[in-house]
């Protein structure tokens, strides 16, 4: 018997896919906030599965750029530069801290060393990102990117859901709030979601900080071919971040498109909204079992580690 999320209702079209595109429907036409689609993506993946996984796992980069550049324009060039230097020796601090301990805990819990080195990289700098880009140095196998993504995509996941309350229990500042989603967070669309939902103030640190960090990525391919003894290395630089730069000076320095920035916020907020979904369809019981759990343990373990000390080093030194 054919199963009922995969019977045909006209065509090509089943159930499954049906659901896909009425749900992203629904977070378009309500400007659905991220958290609200991620929920949505993670439900439809663990019932129906996604339908077009490989389309999603295609374009979900190149979407999350151009929401971020999208959010470019709503941001003053002045605060981005001020959130920037602000945010620079949290960064340097967090990110070899993070690699170190990283590599400590993966050896405790006896974790493949390539795996443990990408789950590190991940937590280190900008989650999905870093490893795609270490990957290939490190020579990891399809095995290793598959579980150290999952490992991070699932605990994106937490993280968006639990940072906002989080916050607001300990009265963060939007300035404390930005800066410790950015550091603490893994993926620069669970940093941008998590602060967008806190305060634009919130959102404009946060994407700084973040990215600022994932400049990070080239010197990490240097090191990591290094460690590796890998000579025939590769590196792409992210120019997207030039150009969410190019954005924040036209929103500066040119009327019309200052005058426009709160429409240019709502269609990068969608995008973002759509790129959280398709992160959360992405992620099934099949993706969740293949992890297994000494990695899951290693990930949770590192990541709580920069949770809780970053918390504390915002709380305690910024104001």
């Amino acid at each position: 018997m054919q199963p009922f999320f995969h019977k045909t209702i006209y065509g090509k079209l089943t159930v499954s896919k049906l659901l896909f595109l009425i749900l992203m429907a629904v977070i378009i036409v309500f400007n659905l906030a991220p958290h609200w689609a991620l929920l949505l993506g993670l439900i439809l993946g663990m019932t129906a599965g996604n339908p077009y996984l490989n389309l999603t796992r295609k374009y979900t980069k190149y979407l999350l750029q151009v929401s971020v550049v999208g959010l470019g324009f709503a941001m003053d060039i002045n605060k981005v530069l001020e959130a920037g230097s602000t945010g620079i020796l949290y960064t340097m601090g967090t990110i070899v801290i993070t690699l170190i301990l990283g590599t400590l805990i993966g050896k405790a819990l006896l974790v493949n060393k390539t795996t443990s080195y990408l789950i590190s990289t991940g937590t280190a700098i900008c989650g999905g990102s870093a490893i795609a880009a270490v990957s290939p140095v490190v020579k990891a196998n399809d095995q290793q990117i598959s579980v150290s993504i999952g490992t991070v995509f699932i605990l994106n996941a937490v993280a968006l859901f639990i940072f906002p309350p989080i916050g607001h229990y300990l009265d963060l500042s939007q300035k404390q709030f930005g800066i410790w989603c950015a550091i603490a967070i893994h993926d620069t669309s669970s940093v941008v979601g998590a602060a967008s939902s806190y305060g634009h103030e919130a959102l404009i640190i946060a994407t700084t900080v973040k990215l600022a960090r994932a400049l990070w990525i080239v010197p990490l391919v240097l090191v990591s071919s290094f460690l590796f003894k890998n000579e025939n290395r590769k590196i792409h630089f992210p120019l997207f971040i030039l150009f969410f730069i190019l954005a924040s000076i036209m929103k500066t320095y040119i009327p019309a498109v200052a005058e426009n920035s709160d429409k240019l916020l709502i269609i990068a907020k969608a995008g973002l909204s759509i790129t959280l979904f398709f992160i959360g369809a992405g992620i099934n019981k099949k993706s969740i079992q293949e992890i297994g759990a000494k990695p899951l343990i290693q990930g949770v373990l590192l990541w709580m580690i920069v949770l809780i000390t970053s918390l504390w080093a915002i709380k305690t030194f910024v104001v």
